[in-house]
């Protein structure tokens, strides 16, 4: 079978298959060798590398792109790229490109959050060794390792201010996208009703009450995300920060 094609025969994906196992097991040895080897890789100069990272996402944004316009399966309802992980894969590019650390303050969070989701429980049709699996995972893998290497290795840490810009870059994106699914009759970032495939969404009630499930669950999941990778006098200053910012 060609691995352009639209077909779904013989290539549809199953949650847990192996080629599902080999791309978890993959995540863990990518955190692991960054974890291991951060300090070798902080003394090297890793811009090529970071560079290299950011146009390869790129162009894979463009072929997945392409694909879908030959395939006549890109459709403004549901192709535009207005899904979290898809604006998380922007933002892991311009981070790698200008190191902002803006864009590594909200990604820490969105993309440890959002690709760990799709990771674990892909919204995906098509199997290895199909295209459009290894655009899902190698994607969601770089969204969710891209801010691990700046954290283990470049030295950025977020503050707790970092989670409220997160919830506010959050809720003014789920405002436009909000509009946007009327116009167009979508359902980006699942504000009109929940995935057809499993997911932890599932967990958090029924419409439209999953929407502040889920905004609870993200604030709640940021804490902890702040709370593990915040510096270590990180707890000292949290007062300081709200009377500086507030």
């Amino acid at each position: 079978m060609n691995w352009l094609s639209g077909s779904y025969e013989h290539v549809h994906f199953y949650m847990f298959s192996t080629s599902h196992i080999v791309v978890l097991v993959l995540l863990l040895l990518m955190i692991l060798s960054l974890f291991i080897y951060r300090k070798k890789l902080a003394d090297k100069n890793t811009r090529i590398g970071e560079w290299t990272a950011a146009f390869f996402l790129l162009g894979m944004e463009i072929a997945y792109h392409s694909w879908m316009i030959g395939t006549d399966l890109w459709t403004v309802n549901r192709s535009l790229p207005l899904e979290l992980c898809s604006i998380a894969t922007f933002l892991t590019i311009f981070l790698l490109i200008t190191g902002n650390k803006l864009l590594y303050e909200i990604l820490l969070f969105i993309g440890l959050l959002g690709a760990s989701q799709a990771l674990i429980t892909p919204y995906l049709y098509f199997d290895f060794p199909h295209f459009r699996f290894f655009h899902f995972f190698f994607t969601h893998l770089l969204i969710f390792c891209t801010p691990l290497y700046f954290t283990w290795v470049k030295g950025y840490r977020p503050s707790f201010l970092s989670v409220v810009k997160t919830m506010i870059f959050l809720n003014v994106l789920a405002s436009m996208i909000f509009v946007i699914n009327k116009l167009t009759n979508g359902n980006y970032l699942f504000l009109r009703h929940k995935p057809e495939t499993a997911s932890m969404i599932d967990l958090l009630g029924p419409y439209p009450w999953y929407i502040l499930s889920l905004e609870a669950v993200a604030f709640t999941l940021s804490i902890v995300i702040w709370l593990l990778f915040r510096e270590k006098s990180a707890t000292a200053v949290v007062e300081r920060e709200f009377h500086h910012y507030f």
